[in-house]
């Protein structure tokens, strides 16, 4: 799955829509013409250009930004049969509810403020001027189990760089769904050009750590008394994998 460059307009109404429909997740194209006070010859026509130009989309009577959507990946392993694939936005409660089960105890803070985030601008994939935001989840009976997220902040300095988190619901891990999520999230960031990616955890989370330096990430520095969880002071321990 991979984010188009960004797209530029020579038309303020098309970037009008699609900042709109980028903001927001996925719309109605009432609410979007509503919201802007386009008429409605005036508004099909623009978005006719946006659909013909593939920038956005209309999926089951919604507009949404365009992306390709990559393929469903299918696992079966001794006890656990599992989907990878992009999120959705009606993923997004569950995967909230996901993010937020397994940083519960304070040992994943760059994950619990992605799930802070998301759940306060209701949008799962962003892409625009400032950033580009991509999830893949890991799906069991069609329910949310796992993730992987991606940030990439869009300023020239930082391009080539992006930031991931990555979790799976504690009752389903050792099945192999951490691995898989974190393969499929490495080769979108390498699709879309990114070179060095990162990820944050506090100390206490050994078991976070030896997941990622069992993946090939390395020891990148360590900030002393970085956090304070439950009343304690917890070093914040920076990986890095160069792709």
């Amino acid at each position: 799955m991979e984010f188009a460059e960004r797209p530029s307009f020579d038309h303020r109404d098309r970037q009008d829509i699609y900042e709109y429909v980028e903001r927001h997740g996925r719309v109605t194209p009432t609410e979007v013409r509503e919201a802007l006070d386009f008429d409605e010859r005036r508004f099909g026509h623009q978005v006719a250009i946006l659909r013909r130009d593939g920038i956005v989309e209309e999926v089951e009577g919604e507009l949404q930004i365009a992306i390709d959507d990559g393929a469903e990946e299918e696992y079966v392993d001794e006890e656990v049969a599992f989907t990878i694939r992009p999120a959705r936005q009606a993923d997004l409660t569950g995967l909230v509810g996901v993010i937020r089960s397994v940083v519960e105890d304070g040992s994943y803070v760059l994950a619990e403020s992605v799930a802070d985030l998301v759940d306060h601008e209701e949008v799962l994939l962003r892409h625009n001027e400032l950033e580009s935001r991509m999830f893949f989840v890991a799906t069991v009976d069609d329910a949310v189990v796992g993730w992987v997220h991606l940030r990439a902040p869009e300023q020239q300095k930082l391009s080539h760089t992006a930031e991931l988190t990555l979790g799976v619901l504690r009752e389903y891990r050792g099945h192999g769904i951490g691995s898989h999520l974190h393969e499929r999230g490495l080769e979108w960031a390498a699709s879309n050009g990114y070179e060095r990616i990162y990820n944050s955890v506090p100390a206490t989370n050994e078991a976070a750590v030896a997941f990622l330096e069992g993946h090939g990430w390395e020891l990148e520095a360590v900030r002393e008394d970085h956090y304070r969880i439950d009343g304690e002071s917890v070093d914040e321990v920076m990986l890095a994998r160069t792709l």
